[in-house]
This record gives C-alpha cells, structure tokens and sequence, in this order.
C-alpha cells in the first residue's frame, strides 16, 4: 500500500514539474551584438535588430553604418562581431579568414531628381553618363542642362556593384563622391539637374527611380533577375572565431524563415 502511494505521490510530482516546465517561457540570450558597415543596409539591419531585440531584452545590438570596405576590415580585425557588406568578398579577403553569407539582395536604383522629365535610361546611356560621354540631359531625352553627376567613395559597396553592372569600373567622372546612401539621396533632392545611385530599399518618395531599359526596380524585378543593376547583402564573419551566443543567436535568426517578413518589410529580397 505505501509503494502504490509513493509511485502515485511521485507520478504527481513528476506531472506537476512537467506542467510547470511546459508554461514557462524559454529564456532568451543575452550579451552584445556589434555589426558594422554598408550603409545601404540600415533599413534591413535596423529593421532585424528591432525584430531580434523585441525577443531578446538582454541582447544589446548595435549598428555602425561605416561602409561596406570598413565592416569587412573590422570583421577581419574583430572589432565587430559581423561585418556588412553590399558587395561580395574578394579573393585576398577571403584569404584572411573571411567568410561571406547573402543575406538577402537588393537593387540600386539610378535616381534623379523629381523636376526631372527623364523617367528611363538604357544601362548603356547610364555608362555614357558616368564615363563623361553623355554630359547633357537633352542628349537623353530631357532638359538642355548640364548633368551633375554623383557617386559614392572608394571602398563603398553599392558603388563596386553599381559600377561592376554598369561596366565603369576606374571610368567614372564624378562631380562629387559622397560617403552614404542618405548624402547621395539628400544630394539628388536639392539639384535638379543630378543624377545619383542608391539602394532600392533607402530610395523614398523625395527623389525618382528611374526605369532602367524599361524595367523598374521592385522587389519583385530583382527577385526574377529582369531589374539589371543589383547586388547581394552580405553577413561577413571570421571562418576560425566562433561568434558569441548573442551573436551567433542573431545570425539564425537572421537566416530563418521566420526573419523573411522582416527583410521584405524593409524593401529588399530574402534569400530562397
């Protein structure tokens, strides 16, 4: 008799735990996270952290929008803990131990300001424009005014995929090199007569995306590859230092399933 009420006693026990253990809500990590690097991917990475953050209180996440060139250097330096990057690594990167992880992709648009009568340029008249051949918008259609060109610094992501699109590689003429998306924008914005590039997923209704051979840039372009100038968002790592449990929890996330909504939310194209 006392062993059938001890197995039940126990039987009890062992329900109530389970019962209890079940209720309780999974503790999320906690620690720092540092990303550093393409300005083109705030609106993305902003946008994942708040997302990851609202789930994980204890995670302090930052975002250091320094350019594509310097979240890669301080990846390799491991000043940061993921680098960004809005190009792909080259091969004496990959040699120091970097790794690359797409993200999602993202198109660059060619913006104009929105006085501006021109609402379509081919890839070649884009080139033309950038090289210096094409120097007057009423050689493509628009208003007998000088073109002003703009474009982003050495080192910057969106300008090696721009530029790697568009064939002007060591080519460009640029009346002003700026250092992010938001100058580049702010730039075309104030001058009539600009003309100017930026991630797809920055561009806001102060300034015209034009249709490039016809085609405009959308998520849905740059999913189906018919939107020509576009370029991956890159997640850069160390190969040989394993991330931290905050870090490495905000990568998966990041990768998931779950994370895709959020990356469509902010104007780009998660990974298949």
């Amino acid at each position: 008799m006392k062993k059938k009420l001890f197995a039940l006693a126990l039987t009890a026990v062992l329900v109530i735990g389970c019962l209890t253990a079940c209720g309780q809500k999974a503790e999320g990590v906690s620690g720092k996270v540092a990303t550093d690097g393409s300005t083109s991917m705030e609106k993305v990475i902003g946008s994942l952290g708040e997302a990851f953050t609202a789930e994980n209180e204890d995670v302090d996440f930052t975002y250091n929008p320094t350019g594509s060139g310097s979240g890669i250097s301080s990846a390799a330096n491991g000043t940061c803990d993921i680098g960004l990057s809005s190009r792909y690594l080259k091969d004496e990167e990959k040699e120091q131990g970097l790794e690359e992880t797409v993200l999602a992709y993202d198109g660059i648009a060619v913006i104009v300001n929105t006085a501006n009568g021109v609402n379509d340029l081919s890839l070649q008249q884009i080139a033309d424009i950038y090289t210096g051949k094409i120097t007057n918008w009423k050689e493509v259609g628009g208003a007998d005014a000088e073109i002003v060109v703009i474009g982003r610094e050495a080192g910057s992501g969106t300008r090696d995929g721009f530029e790697s699109i568009t064939g002007t590689e060591d080519a460009c003429k640029l009346r002003q090199e700026l250092t992010s998306t938001g100058d580049v924008i702010a730039t075309v914005k104030s001058n009539e007569n600009a003309i100017g590039y930026a991630s797809l997923a920055s561009v806001d209704e102060t300034v015209k995306a034009v249709t490039v051979d016809g085609v405009a840039p959308s998520a849905e372009t740059v999913l189906d590859g018919t939107y020509a100038i576009q370029r991956p968002f890159m997640l850069i790592t160390k190969a040989d230092t394993k991330l931290s449990d905050a870090a490495q929890a905000f990568m998966d996330y990041a990768l998931s399933d779950e994370a895709k909504s959020v990356i469509e939310g902010a104007g780009v194209v998660p990974v298949e």
